[in-house]
């Protein structure tokens, strides 16, 4: 019999961090976003662990308030019903979880389950080797850094109303940008706000910075880019999206990537126009209120 352990804080975040590293060895992919890994971390949402019977950490799930989540098995335990037991534990409402790479495991466990495919996150990528697009913003608007300290609640309310119908990042809080500032790779130079001549803020391109693992070379991301509905300005978007990728690429970074939703027409239309192809695809999986 699976045992499964439900706990809003970690005593071992290592063992979840090395089966998730298993997990990508063997499928090409890492299966935990970085919001999931900072909950690993630092808590938060709650987290459960199935353990096989040798006692070893068979699978892991999290599942944060709003009940969607995120779920591996250890690829030494798959196939043995963990995966059932891990969706079982996180009980029998409207859950969703996503499922990082388009895997056929994966897609084969949601259908067992009774869960549909509801969304798809595509990762896209270009070459930043000949980028030398010219950055023009609109006029009366500047850009600047991110001051820590003191843009903090700025960008919370813009971001906010950024993304008020996206489902993890327009509820992002203070706690969730602190966590990052105080991350290794947190840059205020590649965090880009456009502001007017009073340093009300407009939009921003948040950009971050992943070293090379595997067979992936050091990565410059389009982490997160908002324009705010209410200071609207045409152009901007693409203006701060060209002077993210303009600082990404004279850091020495010779490949961008960005992360958008299949079904956010207008932006994968910018950063069709900007050069990014499909590169993989996450699909989150949704099982469906009880009729």
């Amino acid at each position: 019999m699976t045992k499964i352990q439900s706990v809003g804080q970690l005593s071992s975040p290592v063992d979840v961090l090395g089966l998730a590293a298993a997990a990508e060895q063997a499928d090409g992919v890492y299966p935990l976003s970085e919001d999931v890994v900072l909950r690993v971390r630092h808590g938060g949402g709650t987290h459960l662990l199935a353990y096989a019977d040798d006692g070893a950490l068979a699978g892991y799930a999290f599942v944060d308030s709003s009940g969607s989540g995120e779920l591996v098995v250890h690829p030494s335990y798959r196939r043995r019903g963990f995966g059932s037991s891990l969706l079982a534990a996180a009980g029998d409402g409207p859950v969703a979880f996503w499922a990082h790479g388009d895997g056929v495991g994966a897609a084969a466990l949601a259908s067992k389950s009774g869960f549909i495919r509801a969304r798809v996150l595509w990762q896209m990528r270009r070459s930043l080797a000949d980028f030398s697009d010219p950055s023009v913003v609109p006029e009366g608007v500047t850009l600047r850094h991110f001051r820590p300290g003191h843009d903090e609640q700025a960008w919370l309310a813009v971001n906010a109303r950024a993304f008020a119908h996206h489902p993890e990042q327009g509820r992002w809080t203070i706690d969730d940008l602190r966590l990052r500032e105080a991350e290794p790779w947190f840059d205020p130079a590649g965090f880009l706000l456009a502001v007017d001549i009073e340093d009300t803020l407009l939009g921003f391109h948040w950009t971050k910075v992943h070293p090379a693992a595997g067979h992936d070379p050091a990565l410059g991301e389009i982490y997160v880019l908002g324009i705010d509905p209410g200071g609207h300005r045409r152009g901007l978007g693409y203006a701060l999206s060209v002077a993210g990728l303009r600082h990404l690429a004279e850091t020495g970074l010779t490949q961008a990537m960005l992360y958008v939703d299949e079904s956010n027409t207008a932006a994968v239309a910018l950063y069709r126009k900007l050069g990014f192809e499909i590169y993989q695809a996450d699909v989150n999986y949704q099982r469906p209120p009880a009729r």
